[in-house]
């Protein structure tokens, strides 16, 4: 006999709260991330009192399978807090409604003109936003986008927004927040430029009277959000239907650290999320740039070099000691300059929690799963702290091998295997970096091809010939000597530039 579904006939051993009596939030991007972070700040809210009418429609972009089982589970699924320590599970039960976004285009449209639903959420991913990495600029040229711009259901987060934005000036004229959740600097301006990039190109007037309506009454406040949240496997799906006492065909598996920083700009309310721990603050462009640089940027670089010495997970990379050494370095030596942490925060603390998180074995954050996308994920991490680097007379070692091993897995050179968890990486520019380095004799000729030729990270580090040549000494080493030799090499470099910047201080 087969355990009972998860669903709110069913007794389980978790605490289920009640349904919302109706939604006020929209979600777009119904994956495992949202179901961790945003879901279960909102049942906190709920849950202090923030009144029953803040329930969530999510939306997935393609696929069906979160939202047919959601669908048979009334709604429901459970996340799973997992440490060494144990299993902790929580059913966050805030999901009025699910569905499919390309099967129901239209309706996304409608649900964001429908005065009811008063903030619009967002997890669509770096690459869900239409832009240029160049220019950040809305990428016109994009097929999807010149599609959305003729009319009919459009089928782009960004057209979406736009089209649903016009509907709703056209309509109750309601006023609306839009509230980006992804890993992109100062995430709200960025999309608020890309609605009205979008807007500002329909034809004659069409745009118009929307461009008004979304200066005066939508806000696109930025937020920053924090959890490790791997794929869910069906050893999960086991183990946590064990412990519910019911079939739960999508339990989220999740990290106990959780951390979202919002600047508090609500047209037409919000949930009490601080309940849950939400930050409110004024800093969130610092609080973005301390995780994008210092926990992604320091992420990346793990996750390729142990991809490159053919390790599956995030803690059996940082288990290496020269990855380790190598994290370390990059994180306090060329990525910390760059920022300034939030009021309240300490460095060594965030530090210290950041590899207690990484060394996280219950976890198995895979590293395929880090790696993926990373031609966007990179263009957000590293130009910044890297010129600035270049730019006082430091080379930034370690910042170059992590583009030297993304590069060495996703544009290889010939006779060089990157190794399974490399090659189960997806990433849309990998068809470009092939056509672009298919030329390259040498290590130097890949960086330059992507770094200069694609200006994959920018027009400012698409210039500094120091780098690429770095980058492409660092490529070589990997080809000709393996991961460890560019791991020992760019480490040792780093100590040696930071011990003559010392000597140098204190003559």
């Amino acid at each position: 006999m087969t355990a009972a579904r998860l669903g709110r006939g069913h007794a389980t051993m978790v605490a289920v709260p009640d349904a919302p009596r109706s939604a006020g939030i929209l979600h777009l991007g119904l994956g495992n991330f949202h179901r961790a972070h945003q879901a279960v700040y909102t049942a906190a809210a709920l849950a202090a009192g923030s009144g029953d009418d803040w329930g969530i429609v999510g939306v997935a972009s393609r696929s069906r399978s979160v939202v047919d089982a959601m669908r048979v589970q009334d709604m429901l699924y459970s996340v799973a807090e997992i440490s060494p320590a144990g299993t902790r599970l929580a059913v966050p039960a805030v999901h009025t409604d699910a569905f499919v976004a390309a099967d129901e285009p239209d309706r996304v449209v409608r649900a964001i003109a429908d005065p009811a639903i008063r903030i619009v959420t967002l997890t669509v991913t770096e690459n869900g936003y239409s832009y240029s990495p160049a220019t950040g600029h809305l990428d016109v040229a994009s097929p999807v986008i010149a599609a959305d711009m003729q009319g009919g259901s459009p089928t782009s987060t960004i057209g979406q927004l736009a089209r649903g934005i016009q509907r709703r000036a056209a309509a109750s004229g309601a006023p609306l927040t839009v509230l980006s959740c992804d890993n992109l600097a100062a995430n709200g301006s960025h999309t608020r430029r890309l609605v009205r990039e979008f807007l500002q190109s329909l034809p004659g007037i069409e745009g118009a009277e929307s461009l008004a309506f979304l200066d005066e009454r939508v806000s696109f406040p930025s937020s920053m959000v924090d959890r490790i949240v791997p794929s869910t496997t069906p050893e999960l799906q086991t183990r946590v239907s064990d412990l519910l006492g019911a079939r739960d065909d999508i339990p989220v598996p999740a990290e106990p650290f959780t951390m979202w920083a919002i600047e508090d700009d609500f047209r037409a309310g919000r949930p009490a999320w601080e309940a849950g721990g939400a930050v409110f603050t004024d800093e969130v462009g610092r609080y973005e740039r301390m995780k994008v640089r210092l926990l992604n940027g320091t992420h990346s670089l793990i996750a390729y070099l142990g991809a490159l010495r053919g390790v599956e997970t995030i803690p059996e990379a940082i288990g290496l000691a020269d990855i380790d050494a190598a994290a370390r370095i990059v994180l306090a030596d060329e990525y910390a300059p760059s920022i300034e942490m939030p009021s309240g925060v300490d460095f060594d603390d965030y530090q210290r929690e950041l590899f207690e998180r990484w060394g996280n074995t219950a976890l198995g954050h895979r590293t395929t799963q880090v790696g993926t996308d990373g031609s966007v994920k990179l263009r957000q991490r590293i130009p910044e702290p890297a010129v600035q680097a270049l730019d006082n007379g430091a080379m930034p070692h370690l910042i170059a091998l992590t583009v030297a091993s993304y590069l060495s897995c996703f544009a290889p050179l010939p006779g060089f295997q990157p190794g399974r968890f490399a090659d189960a990486m997806t990433d849309a520019a990998r068809p470009r970096l092939a056509e672009a380095t298919a030329g390259a004799r040498n290590g130097e000729g890949v960086a330059d091809a992507a770094i200069s030729g694609l200006q994959l990270f920018g027009e400012e580090l698409a210039g500094r010939s120091a780098f690429i040549a770095r980058v492409g000494e660092l490529i070589d080493t990997i080809t000709a000597g393996g991961v460890e030799a560019a791991v020992a090499d760019g480490v040792a470099a780093a100590q040696a530039d930071a011990s003559g910047i010392r000597h140098e201080v204190s003559a």
